[in-house]
């Protein structure tokens, strides 16, 4: 049965919401407590950003009415939201890049007098907000050269400074490390404390429940329950959100022999990022880098496939010596690169589905130079099935996919390019639990099929459960490199901190 709620301050009333090909909201009817963490969970595509979007003004309504408060409201635009107090931190994140953090902060509240904007006021009130989530960093910097985990901590403070009554977390802590992950949570919990409603779409179910009191579920766009989150377990939950069991949701673990090498580092650095970072991957095995936030992780895949033009060192592939100064040499080497804000740096989100799979191999299927549109459509329609991208329709709009589902047409257009080397940055950030599982299961069986892999993750038990090897990044520089018998969380957490065995 699920949780009756008498007075919600928030009602959801049959809401739907329809995009071209695929209805992303049918008719969902729930309703959530003033001064409550209220989670919303499901699988990629079940509707819950959307739901979140359609609450701050950003998405309109097809059908439906939302209440607060017991009145009837009209959303049709961000402002709306936020003359009612409703503010959201959202998944992808949402800034003016080549404005500075001040600026960012301050948008549509600009410390103004006689017409004049105040560069001191602002500094100081973008310094304030900051402070509040206990962060301190230069705020005259413009915010499109911040990493993502760092803009993510921006628009967190700007929106719990902003004196939202009711705010939408989506996926906030996807790009935080652990302790930026807890110091948010305790915000929320004194936000909670203070009467501030929270409603937290997030993946992470040992978040869900740490933090939230109810939980919503969404599958396929429907509503399947509202409960207490202390009446559910974790294989309940996950029950509920895939409609499978709790055991199918891990994929087995496929043992490879590696091969030959496939890739060879040596000597990598680059000024003020890495030093001396030096490593091998053979064919069918994955060689993870694990580190803190700001440990030069990211920056040494990026380097690797061309995107940092200050770094030096040597690359070899099978063997040889490659000069690899931009993507298009790394791809000329048969390397691929999934990077972690898939959004900016992987997809072109103005293409359809099919363009994007065929964007690494326009060569191959050009005509003196002229694109035949089917080649690309059959060849899109074969990955498409193999990853499960919903919806399956290789002409859909890569803009109207769901994050998890975006992460699949990146993947999907450096295996149709058949690279023999894939860099994976953060594989399964801002993905749900069914997905996560199809892209463990994935990344294993390209292994199995000889695919050397470097992988970058923030989660420590998917770096040990999909690595062959784990090499520990500290401060720039190689802390240690560990086999998959010898790791275990501690062991990892320990060489990232600096800490030795007996401390």
């Amino acid at each position: 049965m699920d949780r009756k709620q008498p007075n919600p301050y928030i009602e959801f009333d049959r809401i739907t919401k329809r995009f071209p090909g695929v209805t992303a909201l049918d008719e969902v009817t729930f309703g959530i407590e003033a001064g409550t963490c209220h989670a919303v969970v499901g699988e990629n595509g079940a509707g819950k950003s959307t739901l979140g979007r359609i609450l701050t003004g950003i998405y309109g309504l097809d059908g439906g009415q939302i209440r607060i408060d017991g009145r009837p409201v009209q959303l049709l635009e961000p402002g709306d939201a936020l003359e009612l107090g409703i503010g959201m931190v959202h998944q992808e994140l949402v800034f003016c890049e080549n404005l500075s953090v001040a600026e960012n902060l301050c948008l549509g509240n600009l410390p103004a007098r006689s017409g004049f904007v105040s560069d001191r006021k602002m500094a100081q009130r973008a310094r304030q907000l900051l402070s509040a989530i206990e962060v301190d960093m230069d705020v005259e910097t413009p915010i499109g050269k911040l990493p993502v985990a760092q803009q993510q901590l921006v628009q967190i403070a700007a929106a719990l400074g902003s004196g939202a009554r009711v705010i939408v977390f989506d996926e906030p802590t996807s790009s935080l490390s652990h302790v930026e992950a807890e110091r948010l949570r305790e915000n929320i919990r004194h936000l909670k404390s203070k009467g501030v409603t929270s409603i937290y779409i997030s993946h992470d179910l040992d978040e869900i429940f740490r933090l939230c009191d109810v939980v919503t579920v969404l599958r396929d766009g429907r509503h399947v329950a509202t409960r207490p989150v202390a009446e559910l377990d974790r294989p309940a939950l996950i029950n509920l959100m895939i409609g499978r069991t709790f055991e199918a949701y891990f994929p087995s673990h496929v043992d490879t022999e590696p091969g030959g090498e496939m890739l060879t580092v040596e000597d990598l650095s680059s000024p003020g990022r890495f030093e001396d970072v030096s490593f091998s991957v053979r064919s069918g095995e994955v060689l993870a880098l694990a580190g803190l936030v700001g440990a030069g992780r990211t920056e040494v895949l990026q380097a690797v496939f061309g995107l940092d033009p200050m770094a030096t060192g040597r690359i070899s592939v099978s063997g040889r010596p490659s000069r690899i100064r931009h993507p298009i040499d790394a791809m000329r080497s048969g390397i691929g690169l999934v990077p972690e804000d898939r959004k900016r740096f992987g997809l072109v989100l103005s293409l359809r589905v099919d363009q994007n799979i065929g964007l690494p191999t326009l060569a191959n299927r050009s005509d003196f130079g002229w694109i035949r549109g089917s080649r690309e459509e059959d060849l899109a329609r074969e990955y498409v099935r193999r990853l499960s991208v919903r919806p399956d329709n290789v002409r859909y709009d890569t803009a109207g996919l769901s994050g998890g589902n975006q992460q699949k047409v990146v993947l999907a257009k450096w295996l149709a390019a058949n690279c023999p080397i894939l860099l994976i940055d953060e594989p399964t950030r801002g993905v749900d639990v069914g997905a996560k599982s199809e892209m463990h299961a994935l990344i294993d069986q390209l292994a199995h099929e000889g695919t050397a892999i470097v992988l970058v993750s923030s989660e420590l038990p998917e770096v040990l459960n999909l690595s062959t090897r784990i090499l520990v990044l500290r401060s720039g520089r190689m802390a240690g490199e560990l086999s998959r018998d010898e790791a275990d969380q501690g062991a990892v957490m320990r060489m990232m901190a600096g800490v030795k065995g007996g401390e």
